[in-house]
């Protein structure tokens, strides 16, 4: 039970005049709301603020929540019943709002939650003091010359405290804030018309939008607040993923994210390999004349980031690519698996022809097998447009740099963009040999770059990391003859000629000795698209080579020496006809007759039916015609029936 005059009001507070504590109301309803009286609970649990019965209304407070001295006064005027004292030690009980005060602890800056920090330290100093033996009162008095705050601050932070736990005392000493007044109306509508004019892939600016706002507003007759508030309440309630989908696009949405982290510890060198085309911003007179910026194409190994082999040309294009892996096939060896986009030059049926997530071009069930699918390459390919999914694309960022603006480029480059072009943009063309010289020497100087921070190299070099994969014993698969001529060669699926067996293709016709056996069967050719002009090689659909068919050339209809050619080769082609035919020792006619003359004639022989069909005869003429029938058919079979009898079973008509 609560003691007789242990409930206050701020009134009776301020009339007491209590030591540590203000003589004016005013001054103790602010010390109230600043050290939330309000919220306070006894160690019961029940609060220690309760409605002013009588005329007035208001709040009351318990003396518990008054600063020590306060409390002592009331006691020594009788006002208030001296506590009892106990030999244990009281315990705080959990304080009700303890959740709601760390969240609002967590809402301040970082300003206010060292200045609640500050106070917990000088609290605990002056109980460190007492611990020692001082009084409350001389420990206040120390702690408040220390710390620079008066002993009426301490105890205001000691009585906020009061049934606080000590795990909970750092939310409850925090300044509190204020709010800062009623928000601003708008009208629902024109509200969702500013969000919608705002979220706009043009990106208008608030001033824009509010601009657009007012003048609608002003046809409606309404009050709308003012831009900075609007711009407020929009970033307040908008979500950010919101802000972004509207305003930057389903990329930048992406991007929020973390990218994937991808490890390449567990491959090895020439495990997987990805390629990669890239145009140089260095302008490059080529052989036939034309100046442009040249594209290569790279093959990187992904465990070391060596860059292995490449290719220039005017544009990427299936047969740069082919080039490529040519010469990383010869020199290093064939890889296990290869990483590309999906661009024409690399999704070319040549290249991954039979691939089933190739996603471009006709994909048929019974195209030609690609280079990579013939050598056993497994084919990923990446994410178009999505760097992080091929590591060559960090090498081409280097090169920019250490290559494209290499000293003798001087002049030749172009800049990355239309807006970053050198002053001297367009003042020289280096020659295609040059520049390819230049690469010949740089590249392998970039592999041997130390200092490279990747998950493999450890600080070394691209060339060390790769050395160190090789002789660690890493598989690599060699490449043999054969292998070089597939990969040199591209393939096409046509069809022979149905008569002669010759194959055409891109307007030229092949044909060789023994074609004429495939006449009209779907063929594999190969050939090399730099020279179509010399033999191609044909394969029937289960990969066997058939024949090496050399380009069947046009000749003048002039030419003599042509048409003799043509002459001396039919006739080749027919003694070999001849040849072939006299080696098969076929027999003539007369002879398959005379077989045949010594088997007898064979009497025809009728099985006996396991099931009869009667035949029935309906009226007496029909019994009379076939009594009749049959007695002619017995002089017809004798040779004994008249000529009359004979042209009337036949349905023909004597005329005399």
């Amino acid at each position: 039970m609560l003691a007789l005059g242990s409930w206050l009001s701020a009134e009776d507070i301020a009339r007491l005049a209590l030591p540590g504590l203000p003589a004016d109301k005013r001054k103790v309803n602010t010390l109230i709301l600043d050290e939330r009286w309000a919220t306070r609970v006894g160690p019961d649990g029940k609060p220690l603020c309760r409605k002013r019965s009588g005329r007035g209304g208001g709040y009351e407070w318990h003396s518990s929540l008054l600063p020590e001295r306060a409390r002592q006064e009331l006691v020594r005027r009788g006002m208030i019943a001296a506590p009892v004292a106990t030999t244990s030690n009281v315990v705080a009980m959990p304080v009700a709002g303890a959740p709601a005060a760390w969240a609002a602890f967590e809402r301040l800056s970082a300003a206010r939650k060292a200045e609640a920090m500050e106070r917990l330290a000088t609290l605990q100093a002056v109980e460190a003091h007492m611990a020692a033996g001082t009084t409350k009162t001389r420990a206040i008095a120390l702690a408040a010359a220390d710390c620079g705050v008066s002993v009426a601050t301490i105890n205001a932070w000691f009585a906020r405290l009061a049934g606080v736990p000590r795990h909970d005392r750092l939310a409850y000493l925090a300044p509190d804030t204020k709010g800062g007044g009623k928000a601003s109306e708008i009208d629902p509508e024109l509200w969702d018309i500013y969000r919608s004019d705002w979220l706009r892939f043009a990106k208008p600016t608030h001033r824009s939008c509010y601009f657009r706002l007012q003048r609608i507003a002003a046809s409606r007759g309404l009050a709308i607040p003012s831009a900075k508030t609007l711009q407020r309440k929009l970033e307040k309630e908008v979500p950010p993923e919101v802000i972004l989908a509207r305003r930057e696009g389903r990329e930048a949405v992406g991007q929020i994210i973390p990218a994937q982290i991808r490890t390449t510890a567990h491959l090895h060198a020439m495990h997987t390999v990805n390629i990669d085309g890239h145009v140089w911003d260095v302008r490059v007179q080529f052989p036939d004349g034309e100046i442009g910026r040249p594209v290569m194409v790279g093959i990187q190994d992904v465990y070391s980031r060596k860059l292995l082999a490449w290719r220039i040309d005017k544009s990427e294009s299936a047969i740069l690519t082919r080039l490529a892996f040519a010469d990383l096939f010869k020199n290093y060896g064939i890889p296990r698996a290869c990483v590309m986009d999906n661009g024409r030059a690399f999704a070319s049926k040549w290249i991954s022809g039979g691939t089933k997530t190739r996603y471009r071009f006709k994909i048929r069930e019974d195209e030609p097998a690609g280079l990579l699918l013939a050598l056993g390459i497994e084919n990923r390919f990446a994410t178009p447009y999505h760097g992080q999914a091929k590591p060559i694309e960090r090498a081409w960022r280097d090169y920019c740099d250490y290559i494209a603006r290499h000293p003798a480029f001087e002049g030749a480059y172009t800049g990355n963009s239309v807006v970053n072009k050198p002053e001297n943009y367009g003042s020289r063309a280096i020659p295609l040999a040059d520049f390819e010289a230049v690469l010949a020497a740089e590249i392998p100087a970039m592999n041997a770059k130390l200092g490279r921070r990747t998950e493999n190299a450890l600080g070394g070099s691209f060339d060390q990391c790769f050395e160190r994969s090789i002789a660690a014993g890493a598989p690599v698969g060699r490449a043999t003859e054969a292998q070089m001529r597939l990969a040199l060669l591209a393939v096409e699926k046509v069809r022979a000629c149905r008569k002669t067996g010759a194959v055409t293709f891109a307007g030229n016709r092949y044909w060789a000795e023994g074609m004429s056996r495939h006449a009209g069967a779907l063929l594999n050719i190969r050939f090399d698209p730099d020279n179509l002009h010399g033999s191609v090689f044909a394969y029937d659909q289960q990969e066997q080579l058939l024949a090496e068919l050399p380009v069947w050339e046009a000749s003048g209809f002039d030419d003599m020496a042509a048409a003799k050619r043509q002459a001396r080769l039919v006739a080749d082609h027919r003694k070999a006809v001849k040849a072939t035919v006299a080696a098969e020792r076929l027999l003539d006619a007369a002879e398959v007759a005379r077989a045949l003359a010594g088997i007898g004639e064979v009497e025809p022989s009728m099985p006996e039916p396991r099931v009869l069909r009667p035949v029935r005869q309906r009226g007496n003429a029909a019994a009379v015609q076939a009594v009749e029938q049959g007695a002619f058919m017995d002089r017809f079979a004798s040779g004994m029936a008249s000529l009359e009898e004979r042209k009337t079973s036949a349905g023909l008509r004597l005329v005399e």
